[in-house]
């Protein structure tokens, strides 16, 4: 087959949606060598991505995400690659594509958690961007001949608002990565040093949040709790946007002293951060699948997660849980595992076990039985 891969969410620029494509990709050079693939990736990603088969093709489009463009001009370059299937790893497949594809569905938060405080512009435009998203989400399910998710939350979550898909949707988990980025004393320090968390020859106690800062993360609800915990650091890493500026000026109201914005660190820098953090807290009010904190449990960092969405479902017993609506039961769940080493040490090695049941390779080969399906 002549497969399409919409990579245009490839890497970094694509944040946690491209982690999944870029693993999605990677894995699949490496488990088929009978199909051929076109990998379409816009201006920001083109040379971040680097074909390892003979049987990868990359492709260049201008057509950014959620644009006219994509919705006008990107089904004419993939109609150009006279393509037998193409895969789109999310809900924003052009209405005019009527040609064989699949799609990953990674969640419905905005179904759940349509709020204007989601969006920069006004009320009234993002409520009719949010009309379109349903229209694009809809016509996409319907037109499906396969769709992928994340989880069984997930799953279960769409056969709910959507019947017609459940002869025809399968469950595809996503995966720490398979090795952990190490570094030496001398880097490790330079790189705590850096950011102010490096005291007295050793590292500063902090407490680890990872990923992006939309409402329904429910950044705000850990704000409230860092008041009580003046001698821990709160670190937040993510590229810096709209939305953590907006969590930026919130801290700065509050007068807090014991908040750290990181913004974007790489890879290698990450691994330090996961690996000497005291505890990974996890506030979200609805995830799909939740890839930060298993990431965490990979580096041996605690887990302290809401008890929301699929998280119970993806952490298991390796996560420490607390309902993300509780302030006092957040303070009270930080104070107990901060105060008891033995515990911690409970849930760090849990979360090995945890973090080692999940596969990229499984979800790549799961993913190819797919394609296959949807001939």
């Amino acid at each position: 087959m002549r497969i399409g891969i919409d990579a245009r969410f490839y890497g970094s620029v694509g944040k946690g949606l491209g982690r999944y494509t870029e693993r999605l990709v990677s894995e699949l050079e490496k488990i088929d060598q009978t199909n051929t693939y076109f990998i379409f990736l816009c201006q920001e990603n083109y040379e971040e991505y680097q074909p390892k088969n003979s049987n990868f093709h990359k492709v260049l489009t201008r057509s950014r995400w959620y644009s006219f463009s994509e919705q006008l001009v990107f089904p004419w370059v993939l109609l150009g690659k006279r393509l037998d299937l193409v895969h789109f790893p999310h809900f924003n497949v052009p209405l005019l594509y009527r040609k064989s594809f699949v799609m990953t569905l990674h969640d419905l938060i905005l179904f759940h958690y349509p709020t204007e405080k989601a969006s920069t512009k006004s009320a009234v435009f993002y409520w009719m961007k949010f009309l379109l998203y349903r229209l694009v989400l809809d016509s996409a399910l319907k037109r499906s001949r396969r769709v992928i998710t994340v989880s069984d939350f997930t799953k279960e979550d769409i056969i709910k608002n959507y019947p017609f898909v459940r002869k025809k949707i399968c469950v595809t988990k996503e995966a720490a990565e398979i090795f952990c980025y190490w570094q030496n004393r001398e880097a490790t320090k330079g790189i705590l040093k850096r950011l102010g968390l490096w005291q007295q020859g050793l590292p500063q106690s902090y407490f680890l949040y990872v990923g992006n800062a939309y409402p329904h993360k429910n950044l705000s609800f850990l704000l409230s709790v860092a008041e009580c915990f003046p001698e821990q650091k709160f670190v937040f890493v993510g590229r810096e946007d709209f939305f953590y500026k907006r969590l930026k000026d919130e801290a700065e109201e509050k007068r807090l002293q014991n908040i750290l914005f990181a913004g974007y660190v790489t890879d290698a820098d990450l691994g330090v951060l996961y690996r000497y953090a005291t505890l990974y807290i996890f506030p979200s009010l609805y995830e799909g699948f939740g890839l930060p904190p298993l990431e965490a449990m990979q580096y041996g960092t605690p887990v302290l997660s809401s008890d929301r969405g699929s998280l119970p479902e993806i952490l298991g017993d390796a996560a420490y849980f607390f309902n993300p609506e509780e302030r006092e039961g957040l303070r009270k769940s930080i104070e107990n595992l901060l105060n008891n080493e033995a515990l911690r040490i409970q849930y760090k090695t849990r979360g090995f076990t945890q973090a080692a049941g999940y596969s990229w390779q499984k979800m790549a080969e799961v993913t190819l039985a797919e394609y296959d399906k949807a001939r």
